[in-house]
């Protein structure tokens, strides 16, 4: 298959979550060449903020391969990929994204996400949400049993 097919599956997905009472977001997870995993956006289905399709399919695949490292894996989404799922796309070490609709595209759909953009490129005492920092020196125990953890899985 080609590029172009596996973004026409991710497309396909989003139409058919679209008609199944979902978001308009297909994701499609390739390793070497073949389909390991797919996603939908089921936010207003499952009532889960954070159930993009892309962190679903993200979820689906390391479950699916036995890992948290997706290193060797594409991701093929409808969308161009929110904040959130954009973090969670590096985390997941994904060698590429390809995407479809842009920023633009989904804004113009009434899913603007360019407000968390802005958000993140200020200093958290100007974001619009109330942010404090408090008890950080407590806050390092669990960074201090990281570091002394001997058998820890680096990740």
């Amino acid at each position: 298959m080609e590029h172009e097919d596996f973004m026409r599956q991710a497309i396909a997905l989003a139409v058919e979550n679209v008609k199944s009472g979902g978001g308009p977001f297909g994701a499609v997870i390739v390793k070497d060449g073949k389909v390991v995993a797919t996603g939908v956006n089921r936010v207003t289905s499952d009532n889960d903020p954070t159930a993009h399709a892309e962190v679903n399919a993200i979820r689906k695949a390391c479950m699916l391969l036995g890992t948290f490292d997706l290193s060797g894996c594409v991701l093929y989404t409808s969308c161009e990929p929110c904040p959130m799922c954009l973090g969670a796309i590096y985390w997941a070490h994904l060698d590429k994204i390809y995407y479809g609709a842009n920023q633009r595209d989904a804004a113009s759909a009434n899913f603007d996400d360019s407000y968390i953009y802005r958000e993140l490129e200020l200093n958290p005492e100007e974001r619009h949400k109330p942010v404090e920092n408090i008890l950080r020196h407590e806050a390092q125990a669990p960074f201090n049993a990281w570091r002394e953890k001997k058998d820890k899985v680096a990740y």
